[in-house]
């Protein structure tokens, strides 16, 4: 059986999570893109973490959607509406409360980057958590890796410097492919004061100072210095 993701948990609740894990693992089975069941896990982990100093969140409503929160992705999925009709299904036959459903796809629905590029997203404690764990996952060492992991797998240009980052986006001409090492000047580099929650935010320090020296690194090197 697999580890219990948290010991707030009810002995039901523990239950449903554990239905939900495999459920994820399932769906992200074929996942090449960085949004595997990996980073799944380590959202759920970051998530736990700043959980601890959270004490007034929901734990149950954070965990499931931590889990779920690329479920509905359209990087992941090809038809969104019908993975969002699948998921409030499996939902309901596991006896989750409308409530719950409720807020766990407000969070969801509203917390990615994207989703927030024209107009910011009013998400619940909960929501915040998560949405901090998930940018977490792009900072620092392994953010470095799934941004090139996603490109190689999109056919993206590593790097040209005759193309400038954009300065500005909308949810549309955020999906248009562009180089690997614009997208940390488009977003990355942005994600540390978009940190919701005050331990979130120390975690995001380190991790965001990792990515500036790693660019600056690599642009040197493309030159040819040393």
């Amino acid at each position: 059986m697999n580890k219990l993701p948290n010991t707030q948990l009810t002995q039901q609740q523990q239950k449903m999570v554990l239905n939900i894990q495999s459920f994820v693992k399932q769906k992200l089975a074929d996942d090449f893109t960085g949004h595997d069941m990996a980073h799944i896990e380590r959202v759920v982990r970051l998530a736990e973490q700043i959980l601890q100093h959270e004490p007034k969140a929901n734990c149950f409503i954070v965990i499931v959607s931590a889990y779920l929160h690329d479920i509905i992705d359209d990087k992941v999925v090809d038809d969104v509406n019908q993975a969002m009709i699948e998921l409030r299904q499996y939902l309901i036959s596991l006896a989750l409360t409308d409530n719950d459903i409720e807020l766990i796809f407000a969070i969801i629905e509203n917390m990615s980057y994207r989703k927030n590029l024209t107009n910011k997203k009013t998400l619940s404690l909960e929501g915040q958590i998560v949405q901090d764990a998930d940018r977490l996952d792009a900072l620092g060492a392994i953010g470095i890796g799934r941004t090139f992991y996603y490109g190689g797998n999109k056919h993206n240009v590593m790097h040209d410097p005759s193309i400038p980052p954009r300065t500005s986006m909308t949810e549309q001409s955020y999906k248009q492919p562009n180089t690997v090492i614009n997208h940390f000047y488009e977003k990355l580099f942005l994600l540390k004061d978009m940190i919701n929650t005050p331990a979130a935010k120390k975690m995001a320090e380190q991790r965001h100072h990792f990515l500036v020296q790693f660019v600056a690194q690599f642009e040197n090197e493309w030159l040819g210095k040393s």
